[in-house]
C-alpha cells in the first residue's frame, strides 16, 4: 500500500509539473523529494512502533502537542489533504481513461464519468472488507511496477543526451521548486502505520514497509522522470502534463506503448485511491473515538470492522472536489499540505525522541528541510499562481474555523 500509494499519486500526476520547473533536472526533483521522504519516514517509523493506532499521523501529534486543539487541527488537516490526493489521483484516472477513448477534451463529461466512477468502485470494494482491499492492492501494485519499469528499462536506451543537457536549464532554483510543488508525490508511505494493527509482526514489517516502499517508488521516479525527459523536449511535457507519460512512451514503443502507460496509469492511481480511502477511513474513525470528529465517523459496521460512515462522507466529499477542482490547485494544496504535517510529524519525533528511542538529528534535519520546501512552495506561488495560493489559504481557514466550531460545541454539549 505504501508503493501504491506514492506511484499513483507521484509520477503520472505531476511529472509535467515538475518539469515545468526544475526542466531537465526533474530526476533530481524527484530524488530531493525522496530524501525528504525517507527522513521524515524514520520518523514515522519510530513513532508508529510506539503507539500502535489506526490514528497514525493524528495519534503522534496528540501526543507531541500539549494542546488539544492543535492536535486535532493537525487531524483536520490530514483529512483534508487526504481528501485533495484522492482527488489528484481521480483526476489522474479520468484523464487517462478518457484519452484512451479518444477523447482529448480537458474535462470532458467522459473524463468525469470515469473520475467519479473510480471513487464508487473502491469505495464498495472498501466496504466489503480489508482482505478484498489488501488483495486488490497486490495484484495492482504488481502489474504497475513491472509495466513502469518496462518503460524505464526500454526507454533508457532511446534517450537523446542533448535532451538532458544543461542539466540546471531552469537553474538550481528549479530543483527546489520543482521538489516543493510536487511533494505530493511522496504522499502515501505515511498510510502504512494506519494499518500497524493489521500486521502480524509490525515490529519487524513496520520499519521494512516504510524504508523499502520509499526506496522503490524513488528508484522509479527518477528512472521514469529521466526517461521522459530524455525523450520529449520541454514544451510537450508540459503540453500533453495530464498524460505526459504515454506521449513519452511513443517514440520508442509507438502507440501500443502509449496504451500500455496509459493501463499503468489507470492502475496506478486506482491502487493510490485503494491505499488512501482505506488509511483515511481509519483516520477519521480514530479522530471520531479521540472526540476530534462528529462521532458518527467512528460508526463500524457490525459484523466486521469497517468504518462505513467514514469511507462515505470522505467518498462524497472527494466526488465534489474532484469534479469541481483544479489539476494546479490540487497538487498545490496536497504538497503543502504533506510538508506542513510532516514538518509536525518530524517534530514530535524530535519533541519525543528519548521515548521513542531516535537520535534527535534526523528529525530535526527533516524539520527543516520539510518547513524550508513549504516556504519555497509558498514563495513561487506566490510570485506565479495567486490563484492556487488564494485557494490554498482559504482552505486553511475554513479547516480552523470547523475544528474551532466542533471544539466549542463539544465543550458546550459537555458542559
Amino acid at each position: 500500500m505504501g508503493v501504491g500509494g506514492m506511484v499513483g499519486g507521484g509520477i503520472f500526476s505531476v511529472l509535467g509539473l515538475s518539469v515545468m520547473l526544475a526542466g531537465h533536472a526533474a530526476p533530481l526533483a524527484f530524488l530531493a523529494g525522496g530524501i525528504i521522504a525517507l527522513i521524515t519516514g524514520w520518523s514515522y517509523t519510530h513513532l508508529g512502533l510506539k503507539f500502535r493506532s489506526d490514528g497514525g499521523s493524528f495519534t503522534y501529534m496528540e501526543h507531541a502537542f500539549t494542546h488539544q486543539n492543535l492536535a486535532a487541527l493537525g487531524g483536520w488537516l490530514l483529512l483534508v489533504g487526504y481528501i485533495g490526493t484522492l482527488a489528484l489521483y481521480a483526476y489522474t484516472f479520468g484523464a487517462y481513461g478518457a484519452v484512451m477513448l479518444g477523447d482529448k477534451n480537458h474535462g470532458s463529461p467522459i473524463q468525469h464519468l470515469l473520475e467519479s466512477g473510480i471513487l464508487l468502485t473502491f469505495l464498495a470494494i472498501n466496504l466489503y472488507g480489508v482482505k478484498a482491499s489488501g488483495q486488490t492492492e497486490d495484484i495492482i501494485v504488481i502489474i504497475k511496477v513491472l509495466i513502469l519499469f518496462l518503460f524505464a528499462i526500454v526507454g533508457l536506451f532511446y534517450v537523446k543526451p542533448n535532451y538532458l543537457l544543461p542539466v540546471f536549464n531552469q537553474g538550481e532554483l528549479g530543483v527546489l521548486m520543482g521538489a516543493a510543488l510536487i511533494f505530493v508525490a511522496y504522499e502515501g508511505f505515511e498510510l502504512i502505520p494506519n494499518a500497524v494493527n493489521d500486521m502480524r509482526d509490525p515490529q519487524r514489517h513496520l520499519p521494512a514497509a516504510i524504508m523499502i516502499s520509499i526506496a522503490i517508488t524513488i528508484s522509479i521516479y527518477i528512472l521514469v522522470s529521466l526517461v521522459a525527459v530524455g525523450n520529449l523536449l520541454p514544451a510537450e511535457i508540459v503540453k500533453y502534463k495530464e498524460y505526459t507519460l504515454a506521449v513519452a512512451a511513443k517514440p520508442f514503443l509507438g502507440h501500443a506503448g502509449f496504451l500500455l502507460i496509459s493501463l499503468g496509469a489507470l492502475l496506478s492511481t486506482a491502487s493510490a485511491i485503494n491505499a488512501t480511502l482505506f488509511g483515511t477511513a481509519r483516520l477519521g474513525k480514530a479522530m471520531a473515538e479521540d472526540k476530534a470528529l462528529p462521532k458518527a465517523f467512528s460508526v463500524k459496521s457490525r459484523t466486521r470492522d469497517i468504518p462505513w460512515v467514514s469511507l462515505c462522507v470522505i467518498s462524497a466529499i472527494t466526488l465534489l472536489f474532484v469534479n469541481l477542482g483544479d489539476l494546479s490547485v490540487i497538487s498545490a494544496f496536497a504538497s503543502s499540505t504533506f510538508l506542513l504535517i510532516f514538518t509536525s510529524i518530524n517534530y514530535a519525533a524530535f519533541h519525543l525522541c528519548q521515548q521513542i528511542d531516535i537520535k534527535p538529528v534526523l528529525p530535526l534535519l527533516g524539520i527543516l528541510l520539510c518547513f524550508g520546501c513549504w516556504l519555497v512552495l509558498c514563495g513561487y506561488l506566490w510570485l506565479h499562481d495567486r490563484h492556487s495560493l488564494r485557494w490554498m489559504a482559504s482552505f486553511y481557514l475554513a479547516v480552523m474555523i470547523f475544528e474551532i466550531l466542533f471544539s466549542q460545541r463539544r465543550c458546550f454539549f459537555t458542559k
